[in-house]
């Protein structure tokens, strides 16, 4: 039996994991797939953005409660999900600023509300320190930005290892299992559709190779002093058992940004939105109450 996982093209996988509202639009020759839905009011549209090895998938518990009330965007970001590699190879910041630009000219909205977890919450601050015009209102969950006080996950390293995509090619889905597990605070909440979905849309083609040059390009961590310039109002959401991105890093972030709010949740792990989403959710949605 091969021990060789295959990529697999973006046709195989849209028919489960693109369903209606998913959308793909052309932007720096990528296919980029988004999901744009809700009510299109006056209100700046909520624009959620992923982290690092993750998709949009996972703030569907999140949209599906906010909805109702904002329009809501959320995107695969180049290099993941089912929008796949960037084919200029590029992953840095500043990269990633510019096309929040173009995306944000592509949808045709002039000012939005932007969400980012993870390596999505530094995506999101470094681009409301570039664009504050653009940024009604800024939300950090579990955000990168600080400089790394806790050892990097076992299959980011090995990504970023010089047989990295080889590795990740023979990688087992019990390797993913336990890796997904381990953002979690409580493990007993991640489903077989999340493992499922979490497996299948990492094998995209094109998707493993992207990573090791990603996370090298995203490694330097040198541009922390910016979040000072932050001016945006802003709300820190984080897990007091978030493994990835310590609970300190939240509070340096309420220092860091003026006027800043912070909402702690306990018990929860590295992705409040999918682990606990209806309290992040209600997190959002009283700070955007009086939009």
């Amino acid at each position: 039996m091969s021990i060789w996982n295959a990529d697999r093209p973006v046709s195989e996988l849209v028919g489960r994991w693109a369903q209606p509202p998913s959308k793909f639009i052309k932007i720096d020759g990528m296919d980029v797939h988004v999901r744009d839905e809700g009510a299109h009011d006056a209100k700046p549209p909520v624009i959620l953005l992923h982290g690092t090895g993750n998709s949009l998938h996972t703030w569907d518990g999140v949209a599906q409660r906010l909805k109702n009330d904002y329009r809501v965007i959320s995107l695969d970001r180049p290099g993941f999900g089912l929008t796949g590699p960037n084919p200029s190879g590029d992953y840095s910041m500043e990269y990633y600023v510019g096309f929040m630009q173009r995306f944000l000219d592509a949808m045709e909205i002039e000012r939005c509300v932007l969400v980012g977890s993870s390596a999505g919450g530094r995506v999101a601050w470094r681009f409301a320190v570039a664009e504050p015009s653009r940024v009604e209102r800024l939300v950090l969950i579990g955000a990168a930005g600080y400089p790394r006080t806790t050892p990097q996950a076992l299959g980011f390293r090995l990504a970023m290892s010089p047989i990295g995509s080889f590795i990740l090619h023979v990688l087992p889905k019990s390797s993913m299992a336990n890796s997904v597990r381990r953002t979690y605070g409580d493990p007993s909440k991640v489903t077989d559709e999340v493992i499922d979905r979490s497996y299948e849309v990492f094998l995209r083609e094109g998707v493993r190779d992207a990573l090791g040059p990603a996370l090298r390009q995203a490694r330097s961590s040198d541009d922390y002093p910016l979040i000072k310039n932050i001016l945006t109002p802003t709300l820190i959401i984080w897990g007091t058992k978030d493994s990835v991105v310590p609970l300190t890093n939240a509070e340096r972030f309420n220092a860091d940004i003026p006027g800043s709010q912070r909402v702690v949740l306990p018990g929860v792990g590295h992705l409040p939105q999918e682990e606990a989403p209806a309290e992040t959710a209600a997190a959002l949605e009283a700070f955007l109450s009086n939009l």
